[in-house]
C-alpha cells in the first residue's frame, strides 16, 4: 500500500513537471519567434486582448503554478541535502525578490504585463534595463539551490531561458514605441548588469 502511494505522488510529480516543460516550451518559442519575427511578435503584445496576451500570462503564469507544486512536492530529491542550501538559496531568493518588486512598483502593472504605459528609466531601471528578469533569475536560483528538486531545477533553467530571451523581444517593440528616448537609454544602460 505504501509502495502505490509513492508510486502514485511520483507519477503526480512527473504528470506536474510534462505540463509545466509544455507551459515552459510555448513561452521560450513565442518568445524566440518574437526575437526573430519582430514584424509579427508574440510578445509584447499588441493588446491586453489579444490571443498573445493571453496566452503569454496562461503560460507564465501556469508555470509559476506548476514550478511552486515541484518545490513543495520534489522537495529536497537532489544532491543538495545539507543546511549550506539555505545559506545560499535564502540571500539569493531574497534578494532577487526584492529587485524583482522592487522593478515592478517602478514600471508599473501595465509595462510590465508588455502594454505600453509611459517610458521609465528611473529605480532599478537605472543600472539594468531590465531588473525584473534579473531579480525573478536570481529569485528562481536561489528557489532552485534551497528546494534542492531536481524537476525545479530543470523547470527554472527554462524559466531563466525565457527571462533571458524576453528583453531582446521586446528591444525592437521599445525602439518603435519610444524611439531616440529608448535609443539613448538602450547605449547607456546594460541589459542585465
Amino acid at each position: 500500500m505504501l509502495v502505490d502511494a509513492i508510486d502514485a505522488d511520483d507519477r503526480l510529480i512527473r504528470a506536474l513537471f510534462a505540463i509545466d516543460l509544455v507551459a515552459l516550451f510555448l513561452l521560450l518559442a513565442a518568445t524566440v519567434w518574437s526575437v526573430v519575427r519582430p514584424d509579427r511578435r508574440i510578445w509584447p503584445p499588441p493588446t491586453r486582448r489579444s490571443w498573445q496576451f493571453v496566452m503569454i500570462w496562461i503560460c507564465y503564469r501556469g508555470a509559476l503554478g506548476l514550478n511552486a507544486c515541484l518545490l513543495v512536492l520534489d522537495w529536497n530529491s537532489w544532491v543538495f541535502s545539507g543546511g549550506l542550501r539555505f545559506l545560499l538559496g535564502i540571500p539569493l531568493a531574497l534578494l532577487g525578490e526584492m529587485l524583482a518588486l522592487w522593478g515592478i512598483a517602478t514600471i508599473g502593472r501595465k509595462n510590465s504585463w508588455g502594454i505600453r504605459d509611459g517610458f521609465v528609466n528611473s529605480g532599478p531601471y537605472r543600472f539594468t534595463r531590465n531588473p525584473q528578469c534579473l531579480g525573478f533569475n536570481l529569485l528562481f536560483l536561489g528557489l532552485s539551490i534551497i528546494a534542492n528538486s531536481q524537476f525545479l531545477w530543470v523547470t527554472h533553467a527554462l524559466l531563466a531561458l525565457v527571462l533571458v530571451t524576453m528583453p531582446l523581444s521586446e528591444e525592437d517593440w521599445l525602439k518603435e514605441q519610444y524611439g531616440e528616448e529608448y535609443e539613448r537609454y538602450r547605449r547607456e544602460t546594460p541589459r542585465f548588469l
